[in-house]
Formats: structure tokens, C-alpha cells, sequence
């Protein structure tokens, strides 16, 4: 029994010692709002996907024929709309890029982004694609406010359109640092817009990260409703029994 007892406090003081490390993860970024469960956000997160940013990078972990399933569509539709690389309906997503041509443009290979939104997480995401502008001192001709330095450009340009950084006065001898972007040449969605699509393709991501939650979250109500009912048959099984005993006596 002491030892059990020890053992549920040290679970415990675990998992109040983690509440700050994963209160500080999203820390100064907007929520991204993601919302798995909208089949039609991930569809739509998946054409912007396909259509901006899988001509440099993978998902290496996710399958078309996965896509199909899971987001409502059939062969047809993802062959002809989503696979742009002449893979098998059954073939992992692989970016057409060639290796040696992306560290000759960035440096090196662009990351696969299966796993992207478990490593950083959806605030991140959703912050770093709306945190883009013109910076000419980088080799790329961009800069992000959420990742300093990136070696990427604005995949979505065309959509948010130029965002240009207003810099507040600099320290002697330290840089000038953002206090804000704003758009200087506008782009093909407002501003509103453009959330919306950065949030899709985040949701998106985010389902790329783990597929199986759509399946796992729907199969836990169930598990619920089960574990509730095996309780109550428990409960009538226990009163039934002891009933009999104090009968006896």
C-alpha cells in the first residue's frame, strides 16, 4: 500500500512539475485554432498544401491512399488534384525536389514535414506562415519573425502578398528589433483570409502528424460508453452479491 501511494504522488508531482513547461511551449503566439474534426478545413489545407509547399517538402509518413480515407476523397480526386509527382495511389507523399538543387537554392534539403506539428507544435506553425516579410540582407530576400533567419522564403506570397517590417530604434551597438509587419503590396486574400488559409494548411499538418487521432478520438467515445456500462453491470454484480452474504447472516 506505501508503496502505491508513493508511486500515485510521484505521478502526480510529475505531471504539476510539466504543467509550466507545456503552459510555455505556445508562449507568446497567437492560438492557432486548428480544428481536426473539419474534414473541410483539411481538405482545404491539403490543396494549398499541395499546391505551395510539397514541391519542397515531403510527408514522408502519409500515404495518398491515406488522404483518400481519412479526408473524404476519392482516388480520383487525389490523383488528379493533389498528386502533382506521378506516385502510386498506394505511395508515400515525396517531394519531386532534387536533393543536390535544394542546398544549392537553401543550403540544405527542406525538411519532411510529417511529423512537423508534434515537433513544434500548431501555434508555431500557424505563427511562422503569417510571420514572413522582405528582408534583402538574407540570401533568400526573407526573414520570419517567428524563426529569425530562416532560410526559406514566403511559400504563400502570392496569397498574403509582401509584408515589409517596421523596425523600432536600436541600442548602440545592437540591432534594430520588429515591433510589427505590415503588408505593402497586397496579395490575392485579405488579411482575414489569409488566416484562414494558414490555419488550414496548420490543420492540415496537424493531421499529417498523426492520421490515426481522427480514428482514435471517435473510437474513445465509445470506449467510454463501454467502461461506463461495465461499471454499472459491476455495481449491480457487487450489490447482488453482497446481498446474499448479509442474507446469510
Amino acid at each position: 500500500m506505501k508503496r502505491t501511494i508513493s508511486s500515485i504522488a510521484l505521478a502526480l508531482g510529475l505531471a504539476v512539475a510539466t504543467i509550466p513547461a507545456l503552459a510555455s511551449e505556445g508562449e507568446g503566439l497567437a492560438p492557432a485554432g486548428t480544428n481536426i474534426r473539419d474534414q473541410a478545413s483539411l481538405q482545404r489545407g491539403a490543396k494549398l498544401f499541395f499546391n505551395y509547399c510539397v514541391g519542397c517538402h515531403s510527408l514522408k509518413y502519409v500515404r495518398y491512399s491515406r488522404l483518400a480515407s481519412d479526408l473524404g476523397l476519392s482516388e480520383e480526386e487525389v490523383m488528379t488534384n493533389l498528386n502533382f509527382t506521378g506516385a502510386k495511389f498506394g505511395e508515400p507523399v515525396i517531394s519531386h525536389m532534387p536533393a543536390d538543387d535544394a542546398k544549392t537554392w537553401f543550403g540544405k534539403d527542406p525538411p519532411d514535414l510529417s511529423l512537423e506539428a508534434r515537433a513544434k507544435g500548431v501555434d508555431f506553425i500557424f505563427n511562422y506562415l503569417n510571420s514572413f516579410y522582405l528582408d534583402p540582407t538574407r540570401p533568400v530576400g526573407w526573414n520570419n519573425t517567428v524563426f529569425p533567419n530562416a532560410s526559406m522564403p514566403n511559400p504563400l506570397w502570392e496569397l498574403q502578398g509582401l509584408q515589409t517590417a517596421v523596425h523600432g530604434e536600436a541600442a548602440p551597438g545592437q540591432e534594430a528589433v520588429v515591433e510589427k509587419l505590415q503588408i505593402s503590396t497586397p496579395g490575392r486574400m485579405s488579411p482575414e483570409e489569409f488566416r484562414g488559409a494558414t490555419r488550414d494548411i496548420t490543420a492540415f499538418l496537424e493531421y499529417a502528424a498523426e492520421p490515426a487521432a481522427l480514428e482514435r478520438q471517435s473510437i474513445g467515445v465509445w470506449v467510454i460508453l463501454f467502461l461506463a456500462g461495465l461499471t454499472f453491470l459491476l455495481y449491480l454484480l457487487k450489490h447482488e452479491y453482497w446481498k446474499d452474504v448479509h442474507d446469510s447472516h
